[in-house]
């Protein structure tokens, strides 16, 4: 009798293995044949947390009690942490014990939401372009991609006229993140305001991704901040960008009691709460003056962008000289076919690796994406490399 062939299940055919997780794999391979690939893909912060954030881990790490499960909710210290937080950068009140949940990252929160907001056969908004998560996980959970246009002549804004012409009436959830990725396009109150009103009016649970505001950027902004939010938008936020804190993966979700409540009878059935010195390490964290802010997340990357401006420059790349967060955005030449075109060069004839922007949908066909988590060094001799090429 012939044994039965074991097979995937369907889901695993709507989405393909990840970009970088597919790419870097050809690097590793690069490097291990001695080609020195100098990486400004990924937005990995390399500088540490800071000092008092990482004392305060191994204190707790030295606890002999400190070592068992902790409560999927968060602790209160790290809840009370981050309504401090809210409060003291953007002016938001938040009840730590209802309108806060600790995340394993933002990239969980997208999981945790869309499981409980989103039935199968409904409909997501994810914009074009964006983050690939909000769209693979979406496709995973059996939700359907309603795609809606970011362009450049509009600021990477919502189309909002384009928006009140489309069929929504199967949408529960629309995915936003200003300020953007990949586009650096900074968030503006105005654009808040209106996606408050568009949630309300359609019946829509808005939920604004938000790691980058504090990166080259001198005015953080939340959609919280619009009156009336929290009844029908959530807000995600994130340690790994704001507080160079990538591995520890300690983020948070912000709205309504309810729909943390809904969002925790999910959390609860697939994970248990976050090691407790990481909580703790955490809610210290979120106590970092305004001088180490500047430092770690304007200062330093400022400096960094002005080599990336020159490699798109010599790339004959244009962008916009705006942009906030730790990456550089910029449209390509007119004499390339598309993105990868260009990229795929630089990486071979360079040994440079930077993002194409295909990965982030139709509209960043002719972008490209250029890391700024990387050493001042380490920038300027991708610079070099690639003013070899002859262009």
């Amino acid at each position: 009798m012939a044994n039965r062939q074991i097979e995937p299940a369907d889901r695993l055919g709507l989405v393909s293995e990840y970009y970088f997780s597919r790419k870097l794999k050809e690097v590793a391979q690069m490097n291990a044949e001695g080609k020195d690939i100098i990486s400004l893909a990924i937005g990995s912060p390399d500088m540490p947390p800071s000092e008092k954030a990482i004392e305060k881990l191994c204190e707790v790490a030295h606890q002999p009690d400190a070592h068992g499960y902790q409560p999927t909710m968060g602790i209160p210290e790290l809840r009370e942490a981050m309504a401090g937080f809210y409060k003291r950068w953007y002016g938001v009140e938040l009840n730590p014990k209802t309108e806060i949940q600790p995340l394993i990252g933002s990239k969980e929160g997208i999981l945790h939401i869309t499981l409980a907001f989103v039935n199968s056969g409904d409909e997501v908004l994810v914009p074009n372009p964006g983050y690939p998560t909000y769209t693979s996980l979406s496709r995973l959970l059996g939700a359907k991609i309603v795609n809606y246009n970011l362009q450049e002549d509009n600021g990477w804004q919502p189309d909002f006229n384009e928006l009140e012409r489309m069929d929504l009436s199967r949408v529960k959830l629309m995915w936003t993140n200003y300020p953007n990725m990949p586009t650096g396009a900074n968030a503006q109150m105005r654009t808040y305001e209106r996606l408050v009103q568009f949630a309300r009016e359609k019946g829509i649970v808005v939920v604004n991704d938000n790691p980058y505001s504090f990166i080259l950027n001198e005015k953080p902004l939340s959609l919280l901040q619009v009156p009336g939010a929290k009844d029908c938008c959530i807000e995600l936020n994130s340690m790994s960008k704001s507080h160079n804190m990538p591995g520890w993966r300690v983020g948070m979700c912000a709205t309504n009691a309810t729909f943390i409540s809904w969002i925790l009878k999910v959390k609860s059935n697939i994970d248990s709460g976050t090691f407790r010195g990481l909580q703790l390490a955490a809610a210290e964290a979120y106590q970092n003056e305004p001088e180490w802010h500047r430092q770690a997340n304007i200062t330093t990357y400022a400096s960094r962008r002005q080599y990336a401006e020159q490699i798109m420059r010599v790339l004959g790349c244009q962008f916009d000289p705006n942009q906030v967060g730790m990456f550089l955005w910029g449209r390509i030449p007119d004499k390339f076919d598309n993105a990868e075109q260009l990229t795929e060069r630089v990486l071979h004839e360079s040994r440079v690796f930077i993002t194409p922007g295909f990965i982030f949908g139709s509209n960043g066909e002719r972008y490209i994406r250029i890391s700024l988590c990387a050493k001042i060094e380490k920038i300027q001799a991708a610079l070099e490399r690639i003013e070899q090429i002859e262009w």
